[in-house]
């Protein structure tokens, strides 16, 4: 007889979310000391929120093309002429946040058995997505540095490869590629004939030195960049990509019949973030970000990183999950590394929060350092 709650075999290799695991936990401690969860912790700002108001206020709370809405796809394309000196015109669209992107990206490019090359550690959403496609993800260490390693990138490639994901600045090191290795990256791709899926949702957040783009050197290249993080606007479900026309035409196909569009009023907002200055913010994070460093780098060894708002730490003893049950138990959520990576050395920790959690944080942290 069939099983009518029979559940489908790709779910075999999808669990939930480690992160979301420790945020579901903190539910539960009394006013927890929260470095677990990627959440910018200021609201957005208030001319935004204001024209979101405003769109409902004015009925635009319809379908809009799948694509996006034409005010916001073009101040997209001339935030990208400025930038990266664009004179062609790319495709764009709007998308339900970076994960829709990288969601429609991965479904619209992989075939079954197709490779996909991503970093070790990375953001998990990656290897996820590409098994429910078919594909293989293949994971290239980064360790200890957290630097893209060109030569070992080169060796993972096979027959099989179809796509190279980037992340930066990254998400859980906060590592920011170079130049030269994003040249590096970009040449390995041109010389196999592969797709570079560039996720940027962390662009604003760079902190020592300009910032590099792959839009701007790897014309393969599916750019995806959001206004969660840089905004404060994680449920407004809010992202951009641009790319090679034949490739943001499938995904656009596909989006039609999945997230149909993203929020027709957080689009109308979208046009004025487009243009809202966030420079204030980023240097409050530089701040949160060189404290963590005078914190953990001589007593926990944390080579500083220059962006996101993540440290890549390595926990004390090198068991990461035993150094984060200690830390939650004294109030103190943080991520094991096993949750971004095949090995459990390291622990992350945001520092998007007030500054007087985190210093309580980060003191505790180092207590429980020095119990090791």
């Amino acid at each position: 007889m069939r099983d009518p709650q029979r559940i489908a075999a790709r779910m075999d290799h999808i669990t939930a979310s480690g992160i979301r695991k420790v945020f579901d936990l903190g539910a539960h401690l009394k006013d927890p000391i929260d470095l677990s969860i990627g959440m910018p912790h200021f609201d957005v700002p208030q001319p935004i929120k204001d024209e979101a108001i405003a769109a409902i206020q004015r009925g635009q709370n319809r379908y809009t093309p799948t694509q996006g809405i034409d005010p916001l796809r073009q101040a997209v394309s001339q935030a990208c002429r400025r930038e990266f000196g664009w004179t062609d015109e790319r495709s764009i669209m709007i998308t339900s946040g970076v994960a829709g992107a990288l969601t429609l990206a991965i479904f619209a490019t992989v075939d079954p058995g197709d490779e996909v090359i991503v970093t070790d550690p990375h953001f998990v959403m990656y290897s996820y997505i590409t098994r429910m496609a078919g594909g293989v993800p293949v994971a290239v260490d980064t360790y200890d540095d957290f630097r893209p390693d060109v030569q070992r990138i080169a060796d993972a490639v096979t027959d099989k490869t179809r796509l190279i994901v980037i992340n930066s600045p990254c998400n859980p090191t906060g590592c920011v590629y170079s130049e030269a290795e994003l040249r590096g990256i970009a040449e390995i791709a041109e010389r196999h004939g592969l797709l570079v899926l560039s996720d940027e949702i962390y662009d604003l957040f760079c902190y020592d030195e300009p910032y590099p783009s792959m839009a701007s050197i790897c014309e393969n290249t599916v750019l995806m960049r959001g206004f969660s993080k840089s905004f404060g606007m994680p449920g407004w479900r809010m992202g951009w990509c641009a790319g090679p026309e034949a490739i943001i035409d499938r995904m656009k196909t596909l989006q039609q019949w999945t997230f149909v569009c993203a929020p027709s009023m957080a689009q109308a907002a979208g046009v004025i973030a487009m243009t809202t200055d966030m420079s204030e913010t980023i240097a409050a994070y530089k701040v949160k970000r060189d404290m963590v460093a005078d914190a953990l780098c001589d007593r926990l060894g944390w080579v500083k990183q220059g962006g996101a708002f993540y440290a890549f730490v390595p926990a004390p003893g090198g068991d990461a999950t035993e150094f984060v049950k200690r830390a939650i138990a004294n109030n103190v959520l943080i991520i094991p590394g096993s949750v971004f990576s095949a090995k459990d050395t390291h622990f992350r920790i945001s520092f998007a929060c007030d500054d007087a959690k985190l210093q309580q944080g980060l003191e505790i942290m180092v207590k429980l350092a020095d119990e090791f």
